[in-house]
């Protein structure tokens, strides 16, 4: 089930985290993955690490002319290109917003926002010549509910989810689902970016009391680039530990 051999995936911020757990599952499957990332060690150690075909994809998915050139290299490179997974992104800096500056709100739209729309806008022409593909947008919980503190993280993330359910219904009808995937606070490296009294914040709002693993995020994700994933697009999944409220 849910497998993907014979497709080649992009998987953004892949170098560690979630996006390297995701990497990991999606080769599992079958898939051969790019390991996209703006450091070339941490891809290259990946992917060395994934084998199976997975190659390192240096990568700043802020510059629009290297997204094309990366979509272009991995068509080559491949023949074809069925899964993307826009996982790259940061926390920002942690402060109310009267002291957050223009450079603190930019640098986080630029990764967290920008950055999917050219991903999406570089690979959808090839997925919609072959008449399929699967987006998977990585958002946040905090898209949906808002965290004191992070307003520039918080709306990049609800961008995302707008961001997918527009471009879902865009090519709803050409084989091609895209969805998002919302995770609450994950243990991963970009909690070193914030206080320990923002981390508490969010984990006492989380039922399960706990931070998620990468590999939960992972397995969810599998599932919508998968060829299973055939009537589902313009979604939202909640990875939260019963966090979301709506």
């Amino acid at each position: 089930m849910f497998e993907l051999t014979g497709q080649t995936a992009i998987v953004t911020g892949a170098g560690t985290g979630i996006g390297e757990a995701i990497a990991q599952r999606l080769a599992a499957a079958g898939a051969r993955v790019a390991v996209a990332d703006i450091d070339p060690d941490a891809a290259r150690t990946v992917a060395d690490k994934i084998g199976d075909g997975a190659f390192p994809l240096m990568l700043d998915v802020t510059r629009p002319e290297q997204v094309e050139a990366a979509v272009a290299k991995v068509l080559a490179t491949t023949g074809s290109l069925e899964i993307l997974v826009n996982n790259a992104g940061i926390a920002g800096k942690a402060a109310p917003i009267w002291e957050q500056t223009d450079s603190d709100w930019l640098r986080v739209m630029d990764l967290n926002i920008n950055a999917p729309f050219y991903m999406c806008r570089a690979v959808l022409p090839p997925m919609r010549s072959k008449g399929y593909g699967r987006i998977v947008n990585i958002a946040s919980i905090a898209g949906k509910e808002g965290n004191p503190n992070m307003v520039a993280y918080s709306a990049s993330k609800a961008a995302v989810i707008g961001l997918t359910k527009s471009i879902a219904k865009e090519v709803a009808t050409e084989g091609i689902c895209i969805n998002t995937v919302t995770p609450a606070v994950i243990r991963t490296k970009i909690l070193e970016q914030l206080t320990p009294a923002q981390v508490d914040y969010m984990v006492q709002r989380i039922p399960m009391k706990r931070t998620g693993q990468p590999e939960e995020v992972a397995a969810v994700v599998h599932f919508l680039s998968s060829r299973d994933c055939s009537f589902v697009t313009g979604q939202c999944y909640d990875v939260s530990g019963g966090r979301a409220t709506y």
